[in-house]
């Protein structure tokens, strides 16, 4: 009975204290430094994008980057990630200014983050930790909370060992958890308990939710899939009339909004997704299928692009990559090339002849009107750009749907 009194405290002070972590959402801003690791394969400007990303991850979870730091390895170093010497040249730079935070843009062991905790004597984290941290303040609903949780647990577990004083930290700021306990046999045990209980109450909020998937009716389903922050809400509002919550920061969107849509008496529901990003964690995308399911049983996708975005041909990639994994990478798909006002402004001078930049723009068109096999459209959402060619576009595809789909409905909807 009393080791069995020991062991419930245990449980009991472990799940409140990890409990503190994920409704901990508001933190003060932390300097902090980005680290990254080019391997032989890898160029320096790829390296660099990526660290633009990741300091626009730490801008969204309240991080001020103040200085990056890469290291050209062929492996990373089993201990420390990036070796000892480009850690003494980190450590320098830390010592008497005001950084309390390191942040790698691979994911990290326990004993990596532990070692490097030591030899820096600033709080470590990785940038799947960097995403968990993100959502779990996004997160609203119940459904999105308890995804979140999942993955932060399944993100703990493999760490347990050999980061006692990772786990140590509750003073709050980004990739706080909490603290783990002496007997680490029995909180894996404690974490896979709560791990089980998670997926069996996501189990059951599924359930619901595909009850009010099936009662909504017999409508052709349109999903906005994309990167992240490419502009997906704001032309969900655009589209379908209805204020959604838009953000200039990444994952902005964690819940799936769907609203019913109904161009020229043709009605059908439109839902907004959340987005996708490189290197996302891969027991987060676990965590959050039952979310995606709305992307996997939609008729049509409409994928989104910042066509301003340096990199938006990497976005492209990314999201079809994330696609296929899901199984929906052969849904009829109309891509949409969004903030074309600031692709123009970034990317003509303001001297460049008028005939020139016409021409440049329409070999743009016509290069991805080819590579889309003509499902494409150029759009600018904020300034309301094309739109009509847009919702012509997808009438036609919603319509030529319910013709095959629900044949006896297509008279009653458009003559």
């Amino acid at each position: 009975m009393r080791l069995k009194s020991v062991l419930n405290l245990q449980r009991t002070k472990f799940e409140d204290l990890i409990e503190k972590k994920l409704l901990n959402n508001k933190h003060l801003e932390e300097n902090a430094v980005l680290v990254g690791l080019m391997q032989n394969s890898q160029r320096e400007e790829q390296v660099q994008e990526w660290l633009d990303e990741l300091d626009f991850l730490s801008q969204t979870a309240g991080a001020k980057a103040v200085k990056r730091f890469t290291q050209r390895l062929a492996h990373p170093d089993s201990k420390t990630f990036i070796g000892k010497g480009k850690l003494n040249e980190i450590k320098e730079y830390i010592d008497g200014k005001n950084i309390g935070l390191a942040i790698f843009d691979d994911e990290l062991t326990g004993a990596q983050i532990s070692n490097i905790e030591k030899a820096l004597g600033v709080k470590t984290i990785d940038r799947s930790d960097l995403i968990l941290d993100i959502f779990a303040r996004r997160a609203k609903t119940a459904q999105a909370k308890l995804q979140v949780e999942l993955a932060q647990y399944q993100y703990i577990l493999p760490r347990l060992r050999g980061m006692w004083k990772h786990l140590e930290r509750l003073g709050g700021g980004i990739g706080t958890r909490g603290p783990g306990e002496t007997e680490i046999e029995t909180d894996r045990r404690i974490v896979k308990d709560k791990i089980s209980l998670l997926r069996k109450r996501l189990s059951d909020i599924d359930k619901q939710a595909f009850t009010q998937r099936k009662e909504r009716g017999e409508f052709i389903r349109v999903a906005l899939v994309g990167y992240t922050n490419v502009g997906k809400s704001t032309l969900m509002t655009v589209l379908s009339k209805s204020p959604v919550f838009a953000e200039n920061k990444l994952f902005a969107t964690l819940d799936t909004t769907t609203r019913k849509v109904v161009y020229e008496n043709t009605p059908f529901l439109l839902s907004d997704t959340v987005g996708f990003i490189r290197k996302l964690p891969h027991h987060l995308v676990e965590s959050f299928k039952s979310t995606l399911d709305e992307v996997k049983e939609s008729d049509i996708l409409l994928h989104v692009v910042d066509i301003s975005h340096p990199q938006y041909e990497d976005q492209i990639a990314v999201v079809n990559k994330t696609l296929q994994e899901l199984g929906c990478h052969d849904k009829p798909t109309i891509t949409i090339f969004n903030k074309m006002d600031l692709y123009e402004k970034t990317t003509f001078d303001e001297w460049l002849d008028p005939e020139v930049k016409e021409q440049l723009l329409i070999e743009l068109k016509e290069r991805w009107t080819h590579e889309t096999q003509g499902n494409c459209v150029f759009i600018s959402a904020t300034e309301r750009r094309n739109l009509e060619e847009l919702r012509s576009v997808i009438l036609d595809k919603v319509r030529a749907l319910y013709k095959i789909r629900y044949p006896y409905k297509s008279e009653f909807f458009y003559g």
